[in-house]
């Protein structure tokens, strides 16, 4: 009997262990485990000398190229000193991985582990090292390009709404307030012209849950999956928003958010042009988040509802009230 065709496969951890022992060349006592599954797949490799980080691409969800983009971004980031979870190549002096997985391709790489904790509360310092890493890392990108999306209101606002379009009537409220919120979003972008010096790659994800801190607040970022090529405030705009929901107390928001922004500015200043974006940019990536469940729906199809839509968009909203968005 032939096996019935699949779109998403779990890979074996024992036999992705055996494999990536053969072409690294790790101890035979390295213990290969599952993470977690996502939009890739995460498992853990251990042995007594080092712990590693294996990723396992979803089938078609990235091109060749845009893996061999990230992975040159992440090596210019660790050759200017950054810390951030590395691409670590193989015994051939290769990156990148192939596996003929059930459901076709799939393209497999190691990474160095971030030390440190994930710290969902973090205190004023942290946020402060935090905006000072970010800064730096668009310091060291900025008029540069890699050869992956270039994120415009077309592709955080118009896409998301075309591919959520897929799943729900465009006669709900909430499907009505993205796009009317989305329309506010792509005018102010278009009144705030930005230069050349406040665009470069961007993470696009930092957060609390893609960052280790250490016991002496040393920052690594990882998970570099969604950098693209874009405005900087993007991803100040997101870890601000993310920091919104996180604090309840709005006091301390701001106070944290006065760290955060503190910190980047003593690495990288910001113009008046970008901080008066700064509520914009932070919606619109919650807006293309909610674009990316829906195109990986087979990822997310648990979540992905009328109420889950509405609590994400009324969330959305509540962060464009606070900043008297109208």
């Amino acid at each position: 009997m032939n096996s019935f065709p699949v779109t998403a496969s779990t890979l074996s951890e024992i036999d992705l262990g055996i494999f990536i022992m053969d072409r690294y060349s790790l101890p035979e006592t390295s213990h290969c485990k599952l993470f977690r599954t996502g939009i890739n797949h995460t498992y853990f490799i251990t042995n007594t000398e080092a712990k590693h980080v294996v990723r396992v691409y979803c089938y078609n969800w990235r091109t060749l190229r845009e893996i061999e983009e990230e992975l040159k971004l992440l090596v210019l980031l660790k050759n200017e000193n950054l810390s951030v979870s590395f691409p670590i190549a193989d015994k051939n002096g290769d990156f990148i991985q192939e596996i003929n997985a059930p459901e076709g391709k799939r393209y497999v790489v190691l990474f160095s582990f971030a030390v440190g904790d994930k710290i969902r509360f973090m205190d004023n310092e942290t946020c402060f090292e935090i905006g000072k890493i970010m800064a730096n890392m668009h310091k060291i990108t900025t008029h540069k390009k890699i050869d992956r999306v270039q994120y415009t209101n077309g592709v955080l606002l118009e896409k998301s709404y075309n591919y959520l379009k897929s799943f729900f009537n465009e006669d709900l409220e909430s499907m009505k307030l993205f796009k009317s919120m989305s329309e506010i979003i792509s005018g102010k972008f278009d009144n705030y012209s930005l230069n050349e010096r406040q665009k470069g790659i961007v993470h696009l994800d930092i957060w609390y849950d893609n960052l280790s801190v250490a016991s002496d607040r040393e920052i690594t970022l990882f998970d570099f999956d969604n950098c693209g090529n874009g405005p900087f405030i993007l991803d100040i705009g997101y870890f601000c928003k993310q920091l919104f929901f996180i604090e309840s107390d709005k006091n301390n928001y701001e106070l944290k958010k006065s760290h955060f922004l503190n910190g980047y500015q003593s690495e990288r200043k910001l113009l008046e042009s970008e901080i008066a974006l700064l509520p914009e940019a932070g919606a619109s990536i919650f807006l293309f988040y909610l674009g990316v469940q829906a195109q990986r729906f087979d990822w997310s199809n648990i979540f992905l509802s009328e109420n889950y839509l509405n609590m994400l968009v009324g969330r959305i909203k509540s962060w464009m009230d606070y900043h008297d968005i109208k």
